[in-house]
Protein backbone atom coordinates (compact mmCIF):
# COMPACT_ATOMS: atom_id res chain seq x y z
CA UNK A 1 0.00 0.00 0.00
CA UNK A 2 1.34 3.77 -0.81
CA UNK A 3 2.36 5.68 2.31
CA UNK A 4 0.25 8.67 0.52
CA UNK A 5 -2.31 8.12 -1.41
CA UNK A 6 -3.95 10.95 -3.83
CA UNK A 7 -6.54 11.16 -1.02
CA UNK A 8 -3.57 12.36 1.25
CA UNK A 9 -1.89 14.37 -1.85
CA UNK A 10 -5.59 16.71 -1.81
CA UNK A 11 -5.60 17.04 1.66
CA UNK A 12 -1.88 18.29 1.38
CA UNK A 13 -2.45 21.23 -1.25
CA UNK A 14 -5.51 21.72 0.98
CA UNK A 15 -3.45 22.35 3.45
CA UNK A 16 -0.62 24.39 2.56
CA UNK A 17 -2.33 27.10 1.03
CA UNK A 18 -3.96 28.57 3.70
CA UNK A 19 -0.87 27.17 5.92
CA UNK A 20 1.43 29.57 3.82
CA UNK A 21 -1.10 32.26 3.52
CA UNK A 22 -1.58 32.61 7.18
CA UNK A 23 1.73 32.55 8.27
CA UNK A 24 3.17 35.30 5.84
CA UNK A 25 0.04 37.73 6.89
CA UNK A 26 1.12 36.46 10.65
CA UNK A 27 4.13 37.77 10.49
CA UNK A 28 3.90 40.61 8.11
CA UNK A 29 1.18 41.96 10.77
CA UNK A 30 4.06 41.74 13.65
CA UNK A 31 6.89 43.44 11.49
CA UNK A 32 4.49 46.09 10.56
CA UNK A 33 3.26 46.54 14.35
CA UNK A 34 7.18 46.56 15.14
CA UNK A 35 8.56 48.91 12.02
CA UNK A 36 6.72 51.74 12.97
CA UNK A 37 8.07 51.78 16.30
CA UNK A 38 11.64 51.31 15.20
CA UNK A 39 11.58 53.69 12.13
CA UNK A 40 10.61 55.97 15.52
CA UNK A 41 13.32 54.85 18.07
CA UNK A 42 16.26 55.08 14.84
CA UNK A 43 14.88 58.89 13.67
CA UNK A 44 15.27 60.04 17.78
CA UNK A 45 18.75 58.32 17.76
CA UNK A 46 19.24 60.12 14.54
CA UNK A 47 20.67 57.02 12.53
CA UNK A 48 20.36 55.30 9.57
CA UNK A 49 17.43 53.55 7.59
CA UNK A 50 19.09 51.01 6.70
CA UNK A 51 19.49 49.83 10.38
CA UNK A 52 15.38 49.42 10.98
CA UNK A 53 15.51 46.73 7.95
CA UNK A 54 18.35 44.97 10.17
CA UNK A 55 16.68 45.21 12.99
CA UNK A 56 13.54 43.54 12.00
CA UNK A 57 15.53 41.04 9.84
CA UNK A 58 16.72 40.37 13.24
CA UNK A 59 13.26 39.77 14.75
CA UNK A 60 12.00 37.87 12.22
CA UNK A 61 12.66 34.27 14.06
CA UNK A 62 11.03 35.44 17.02
CA UNK A 63 7.33 35.99 15.17
CA UNK A 64 8.48 33.21 12.88
CA UNK A 65 8.63 31.13 16.60
CA UNK A 66 4.58 32.62 17.15
CA UNK A 67 3.59 32.19 13.34
CA UNK A 68 4.48 29.28 12.61
CA UNK A 69 1.93 27.43 15.31
CA UNK A 70 -0.72 29.46 13.82
CA UNK A 71 -0.22 29.38 10.39
CA UNK A 72 -0.57 24.95 10.49
CA UNK A 73 -3.46 25.33 12.96
CA UNK A 74 -5.89 27.39 10.48
CA UNK A 75 -4.24 25.82 7.54
CA UNK A 76 -5.44 22.94 8.75
CA UNK A 77 -8.66 23.89 10.03
CA UNK A 78 -9.17 25.62 6.77
CA UNK A 79 -8.43 22.46 5.09
CA UNK A 80 -11.40 20.26 6.75
CA UNK A 81 -13.51 23.22 7.04
CA UNK A 82 -13.57 23.15 3.16
CA UNK A 83 -14.31 19.24 3.33
CA UNK A 84 -16.75 19.29 5.84
CA UNK A 85 -18.77 22.11 3.85
CA UNK A 86 -18.26 20.56 0.95
CA UNK A 87 -19.29 17.09 1.95
CA UNK A 88 -16.33 15.70 0.59
CA UNK A 89 -15.25 14.24 4.37
CA UNK A 90 -18.78 12.73 4.29
CA UNK A 91 -17.86 10.86 1.07
CA UNK A 92 -14.13 9.91 2.55
CA UNK A 93 -16.05 8.92 5.91
CA UNK A 94 -18.22 6.90 4.17
CA UNK A 95 -15.55 5.12 2.18
CA UNK A 96 -13.55 3.98 5.43
CA UNK A 97 -11.53 6.54 5.75
CA UNK A 98 -11.70 7.59 9.85
CA UNK A 99 -10.27 10.85 11.08
CA UNK A 100 -7.22 9.61 12.41
CA UNK A 101 -6.18 8.39 9.08
CA UNK A 102 -7.25 11.84 7.15
CA UNK A 103 -4.74 13.15 10.18
CA UNK A 104 -1.86 11.75 8.10
CA UNK A 105 -0.98 14.72 6.34
CA UNK A 106 -1.43 17.26 9.00
CA UNK A 107 0.74 15.25 11.21
CA UNK A 108 3.64 15.21 8.90
CA UNK A 109 3.53 18.71 8.32
CA UNK A 110 3.62 19.18 12.46
CA UNK A 111 6.66 17.57 13.01
CA UNK A 112 8.10 18.76 10.03
CA UNK A 113 7.37 22.49 11.58
CA UNK A 114 7.78 21.44 15.16
CA UNK A 115 11.25 20.79 13.81
CA UNK A 116 11.79 23.80 12.46
CA UNK A 117 10.13 25.58 15.07
CA UNK A 118 12.95 23.64 17.44
CA UNK A 119 15.30 24.81 15.38
CA UNK A 120 14.43 28.35 15.29
CA UNK A 121 13.90 28.72 19.51
CA UNK A 122 17.00 26.65 19.89
CA UNK A 123 19.57 28.10 18.01
CA UNK A 124 18.69 31.11 15.43
CA UNK A 125 16.02 32.87 17.83
CA UNK A 126 18.91 33.32 20.55
CA UNK A 127 21.59 34.36 18.34
CA UNK A 128 19.25 37.01 16.18
CA UNK A 129 18.11 38.19 20.01
CA UNK A 130 21.86 39.38 20.27
CA UNK A 131 21.91 40.53 17.17
CA UNK A 132 19.13 43.25 17.68
CA UNK A 133 20.51 43.70 21.16
CA UNK A 134 23.29 44.67 19.48
CA UNK A 135 22.22 46.85 17.04
CA UNK A 136 20.37 48.72 19.51
CA UNK A 137 23.70 49.67 21.52
CA UNK A 138 25.52 50.74 18.35
CA UNK A 139 22.28 53.08 17.35
CA UNK A 140 22.36 54.36 20.86
CA UNK A 141 26.40 54.99 20.90
CA UNK A 142 26.92 56.30 17.89
CA UNK A 143 29.10 53.38 16.74
CA UNK A 144 26.42 52.90 13.05
CA UNK A 145 27.24 56.61 11.88
CA UNK A 146 24.55 58.45 13.39
CA UNK A 147 24.15 61.44 11.90
CA UNK A 148 24.19 64.97 13.44
CA UNK A 149 20.30 65.64 14.20
CA UNK A 150 19.39 68.67 12.86
CA UNK A 151 18.24 71.58 14.68
CA UNK A 152 19.34 70.56 18.19
CA UNK A 153 22.54 70.83 19.85
CA UNK A 154 24.78 67.76 19.57
CA UNK A 155 27.78 67.22 22.23
CA UNK A 156 30.63 65.67 21.23
CA UNK A 157 33.23 65.18 23.42
CA UNK A 158 31.33 67.07 26.21
CA UNK A 159 33.75 69.70 25.12
CA UNK A 160 32.33 70.47 21.81
CA UNK A 161 28.37 71.87 21.20
CA UNK A 162 27.31 71.47 17.52
CA UNK A 163 24.14 73.29 16.02
CA UNK A 164 23.43 72.68 12.11
CA UNK A 165 20.69 73.96 10.57
CA UNK A 166 19.95 71.42 7.82
CA UNK A 167 21.82 68.47 6.30
CA UNK A 168 22.25 66.68 3.08
CA UNK A 169 23.94 63.20 1.75
CA UNK A 170 23.06 61.51 5.04
CA UNK A 171 24.72 63.95 7.43
CA UNK A 172 28.13 64.39 5.88
CA UNK A 173 27.19 68.10 3.80
CA UNK A 174 25.88 70.44 6.66
CA UNK A 175 24.53 73.87 6.28
CA UNK A 176 24.13 76.81 8.93
CA UNK A 177 26.28 75.57 11.59
CA UNK A 178 26.82 77.25 15.16
CA UNK A 179 30.16 74.88 17.13
CA UNK A 180 31.10 75.97 20.61
CA UNK A 181 34.25 74.79 21.77
CA UNK A 182 35.78 74.44 25.28
CA UNK A 183 39.66 74.03 25.40
CA UNK A 184 41.15 72.55 28.55
CA UNK A 185 42.83 76.24 29.62
CA UNK A 186 39.34 77.50 29.97
CA UNK A 187 39.24 79.18 26.64
CA UNK A 188 35.89 79.29 24.57
CA UNK A 189 35.52 79.54 21.02
CA UNK A 190 32.20 80.31 19.35
CA UNK A 191 32.30 79.45 15.46
CA UNK A 192 29.42 80.22 12.72
CA UNK A 193 29.65 79.11 9.56
CA UNK A 194 27.52 79.15 5.87
CA UNK A 195 28.42 75.48 5.77
CA UNK A 196 30.69 72.41 5.98
CA UNK A 197 31.93 68.98 5.50
CA UNK A 198 33.22 66.41 7.21
CA UNK A 199 36.46 64.64 6.06
CA UNK A 200 38.58 61.50 7.62
CA UNK A 201 41.53 61.81 9.33
CA UNK A 202 43.96 59.50 7.75
CA UNK A 203 46.82 60.11 10.56
CA UNK A 204 44.22 59.82 13.31
CA UNK A 205 41.78 57.91 12.76
CA UNK A 206 40.08 59.10 16.42
CA UNK A 207 39.61 62.26 14.40
CA UNK A 208 37.21 63.50 12.06
CA UNK A 209 38.25 67.10 9.98
CA UNK A 210 34.84 69.28 9.99
CA UNK A 211 35.68 71.72 6.73
CA UNK A 212 34.21 75.07 7.55
CA UNK A 213 32.76 77.79 4.33
CA UNK A 214 32.32 81.29 4.83
CA UNK A 215 32.19 82.30 8.46
CA UNK A 216 33.37 83.45 11.44
CA UNK A 217 35.20 82.37 14.95
CA UNK A 218 35.35 84.52 18.19
CA UNK A 219 37.87 83.61 21.04
CA UNK A 220 37.42 84.62 24.64
CA UNK A 221 38.90 83.48 27.94
CA UNK A 222 41.19 84.17 30.70
CA UNK A 223 43.72 86.37 29.78
CA UNK A 224 42.18 87.97 26.42
CA UNK A 225 41.33 91.34 27.24
CA UNK A 226 38.86 91.13 24.49
CA UNK A 227 37.05 89.05 22.26
CA UNK A 228 38.83 88.18 19.14
CA UNK A 229 37.11 87.96 16.23
CA UNK A 230 38.32 85.79 12.89
CA UNK A 231 36.45 86.04 9.39
CA UNK A 232 38.02 83.09 7.09
CA UNK A 233 37.01 81.42 3.96
CA UNK A 234 37.85 77.99 4.73
CA UNK A 235 38.87 76.56 8.20
CA UNK A 236 39.52 73.10 9.59
CA UNK A 237 38.17 71.92 12.76
CA UNK A 238 39.34 68.85 14.17
CA UNK A 239 36.52 66.71 16.31
CA UNK A 240 37.39 64.02 18.52
CA UNK A 241 35.37 60.84 17.43
CA UNK A 242 33.33 59.76 21.12
CA UNK A 243 34.85 56.82 22.34
CA UNK A 244 32.50 53.42 21.63
CA UNK A 245 31.91 51.21 24.19
CA UNK A 246 31.98 47.22 23.15
CA UNK A 247 29.11 45.53 23.73
CA UNK A 248 28.91 42.89 25.75
CA UNK A 249 28.93 38.89 25.13
CA UNK A 250 25.84 36.96 24.08
CA UNK A 251 24.22 35.66 27.11
CA UNK A 252 23.57 38.37 29.05
CA UNK A 253 19.80 37.62 28.94
CA UNK A 254 18.43 33.90 29.43
CA UNK A 255 16.75 34.71 25.93
CA UNK A 256 19.77 34.57 24.05
CA UNK A 257 21.05 31.28 25.50
CA UNK A 258 21.36 28.19 23.23
CA UNK A 259 19.11 25.24 24.87
CA UNK A 260 22.30 23.15 26.00
CA UNK A 261 23.65 26.32 27.59
CA UNK A 262 20.30 26.83 29.35
CA UNK A 263 20.59 22.97 30.06
CA UNK A 264 24.14 23.48 31.54
CA UNK A 265 22.88 26.85 33.75
CA UNK A 266 19.97 25.51 35.00
CA UNK A 267 21.29 22.47 36.74
CA UNK A 268 24.51 23.64 37.58
CA UNK A 269 26.07 24.22 40.71
CA UNK A 270 28.15 27.49 40.16
CA UNK A 271 25.10 29.02 38.96
CA UNK A 272 22.97 31.43 41.30
CA UNK A 273 19.50 30.47 43.09
CA UNK A 274 17.72 33.20 40.49
CA UNK A 275 20.00 32.29 37.02
CA UNK A 276 19.09 28.52 37.73
CA UNK A 277 15.27 29.48 38.11
CA UNK A 278 15.23 31.75 34.88
CA UNK A 279 17.19 29.24 32.91
CA UNK A 280 14.98 26.29 33.74
CA UNK A 281 11.68 28.62 33.32
CA UNK A 282 13.19 29.65 29.84
CA UNK A 283 14.00 26.11 28.93
CA UNK A 284 10.65 24.97 29.97
CA UNK A 285 9.03 27.37 28.14
CA UNK A 286 10.99 26.52 24.85
CA UNK A 287 10.01 23.09 24.88
CA UNK A 288 6.45 23.10 25.54
CA UNK A 289 5.90 25.85 22.86
CA UNK A 290 6.92 23.19 20.49
CA UNK A 291 5.31 20.35 22.38
CA UNK A 292 2.30 21.95 22.08
CA UNK A 293 2.27 22.21 18.04
CA UNK A 294 1.76 18.29 18.04
CA UNK A 295 -2.03 19.04 19.88
CA UNK A 296 -2.88 21.63 17.17
CA UNK A 297 -3.86 19.59 14.44
CA UNK A 298 -6.60 17.34 16.63
CA UNK A 299 -8.02 20.73 17.54
CA UNK A 300 -8.01 22.14 13.92
CA UNK A 301 -9.81 19.20 13.05
CA UNK A 302 -12.32 19.08 16.22
CA UNK A 303 -13.03 22.82 15.47
CA UNK A 304 -13.28 22.95 11.64
CA UNK A 305 -16.53 20.64 11.25
CA UNK A 306 -19.12 22.71 12.24
CA UNK A 307 -22.94 21.05 12.81
CA UNK A 308 -24.78 19.38 10.02
CA UNK A 309 -27.07 21.98 7.91
CA UNK A 310 -24.27 24.80 9.36
CA UNK A 311 -21.82 27.25 8.12
CA UNK A 312 -20.90 28.41 11.33
CA UNK A 313 -17.63 29.97 11.71
CA UNK A 314 -17.23 29.89 15.56
CA UNK A 315 -14.43 27.32 15.37
CA UNK A 316 -11.93 29.63 13.74
CA UNK A 317 -12.49 32.38 16.15
CA UNK A 318 -12.31 29.93 18.61
CA UNK A 319 -9.01 28.18 17.45
CA UNK A 320 -7.45 31.58 17.72
CA UNK A 321 -8.40 32.55 20.98
CA UNK A 322 -7.39 28.92 22.86
CA UNK A 323 -3.89 29.15 20.98
CA UNK A 324 -3.82 32.49 21.90
CA UNK A 325 -4.48 32.58 25.53
CA UNK A 326 -2.43 29.46 25.88
CA UNK A 327 0.45 31.35 24.89
CA UNK A 328 0.19 34.28 26.74
CA UNK A 329 -0.90 31.16 29.84
CA UNK A 330 2.71 30.06 28.85
CA UNK A 331 4.03 33.74 29.38
CA UNK A 332 2.66 34.20 32.66
CA UNK A 333 3.98 30.80 33.65
CA UNK A 334 7.73 31.49 32.58
CA UNK A 335 7.32 35.04 34.94
CA UNK A 336 6.50 33.51 37.64
CA UNK A 337 8.53 30.53 37.45
CA UNK A 338 11.40 32.94 36.82
CA UNK A 339 11.14 34.35 39.81
CA UNK A 340 11.30 31.05 41.88
CA UNK A 341 7.97 31.72 43.18
CA UNK A 342 6.86 28.37 41.81
CA UNK A 343 8.52 25.13 39.79
CA UNK A 344 8.91 25.33 36.19
CA UNK A 345 7.37 21.44 35.61
CA UNK A 346 4.42 22.79 37.32
CA UNK A 347 3.79 26.46 35.85
CA UNK A 348 4.47 25.56 32.27
CA UNK A 349 3.72 21.52 31.63
CA UNK A 350 0.60 21.67 34.06
CA UNK A 351 -1.56 24.47 31.85
CA UNK A 352 0.10 21.98 29.08
CA UNK A 353 -1.75 18.55 30.24
CA UNK A 354 -4.80 20.59 31.18
CA UNK A 355 -4.89 21.80 26.67
CA UNK A 356 -3.87 18.44 26.02
CA UNK A 357 -6.48 16.65 27.85
CA UNK A 358 -9.18 19.49 26.72
CA UNK A 359 -7.86 19.15 23.27
CA UNK A 360 -7.85 15.17 23.22
CA UNK A 361 -11.51 15.19 24.58
CA UNK A 362 -12.74 17.39 21.60
CA UNK A 363 -11.34 15.28 18.94
CA UNK A 364 -12.71 12.00 20.59
CA UNK A 365 -16.11 13.36 20.31
CA UNK A 366 -16.03 14.56 16.92
CA UNK A 367 -14.27 11.60 15.79
CA UNK A 368 -15.66 8.20 17.82
CA UNK A 369 -19.22 9.25 19.30
CA UNK A 370 -21.75 9.32 16.97
CA UNK A 371 -23.13 12.52 16.62
CA UNK A 372 -20.81 14.64 18.68
CA UNK A 373 -19.99 17.94 18.33
CA UNK A 374 -17.62 19.07 20.75
CA UNK A 375 -18.42 22.82 20.64
CA UNK A 376 -22.30 21.88 20.30
CA UNK A 377 -23.87 24.14 23.01
CA UNK A 378 -21.81 26.84 22.25
CA UNK A 379 -22.53 26.79 17.92
CA UNK A 380 -26.40 26.54 19.46
CA UNK A 381 -26.32 29.74 21.68
CA UNK A 382 -24.22 31.19 18.50
CA UNK A 383 -26.56 30.33 16.21
CA UNK A 384 -29.48 31.87 18.61
CA UNK A 385 -27.65 35.10 19.17
CA UNK A 386 -27.06 35.53 15.36
CA UNK A 387 -30.99 34.70 14.50
CA UNK A 388 -31.55 37.62 16.92
CA UNK A 389 -29.14 40.22 15.96
CA UNK A 390 -30.43 39.40 12.73
CA UNK A 391 -33.86 39.63 13.36
CA UNK A 392 -33.09 42.98 15.33
CA UNK A 393 -31.43 44.42 12.40
CA UNK A 394 -34.07 43.10 10.12
CA UNK A 395 -37.35 45.00 11.98
CA UNK A 396 -35.06 47.98 12.28
CA UNK A 397 -34.49 47.98 8.03
CA UNK A 398 -38.20 47.24 8.12
CA UNK A 399 -39.41 50.24 10.43
CA UNK A 400 -37.20 52.13 8.70
CA UNK A 401 -38.74 51.21 5.23
CA UNK A 402 -42.32 51.60 6.27
CA UNK A 403 -41.45 55.31 7.30
CA UNK A 404 -40.07 56.06 4.40
CA UNK A 405 -43.00 54.87 2.77
CA UNK A 406 -45.46 56.47 4.54
CA UNK A 407 -43.68 59.77 4.39
CA UNK A 408 -43.60 59.04 0.57
CA UNK A 409 -47.37 58.71 0.26
CA UNK A 410 -47.95 61.85 2.53
CA UNK A 411 -45.97 63.60 -0.11
CA UNK A 412 -47.35 62.57 -3.24
CA UNK A 413 -50.87 63.49 -1.62
CA UNK A 414 -49.84 66.84 -0.36
CA UNK A 415 -48.35 67.45 -4.19
CA UNK A 416 -52.10 65.77 -5.38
Amino acid sequence: MKFLTATDKYIARLVIVPMLSVFVIAASLLVLDKMLKLFDFVATQGGPVSVVFKMLANLLPEYASLAIPLGLMLGILFAFRKLATSSELDVMRAVGLSYTRLLRVPYLFAIALALLNLAIVSYIQPLSRYYYEQLQFQLRSGALGASIKVGEFNSLQDRTALRVDSSRDEGRDLQGIFARIATAKGQVMVISAREGQFFANKENPDTVILRLTDGQIVQDGPGIVSPRVLSFASHDLPIDLPKIEQFRQRGDKDREYFLPELLQIGWSDKSTEAARAQSRANLNYRLVEVAMMFLLPLLAVALAVPPKRSSSALGVFLSIVMVVAYHKVNEYGQDVASLGRIDPTLALWGPFVAFAVLIVWMYWRLAYVPGGQPIGALETGFAKLTSRLRKLFASRADRQKAQETLAAQEEAARAA
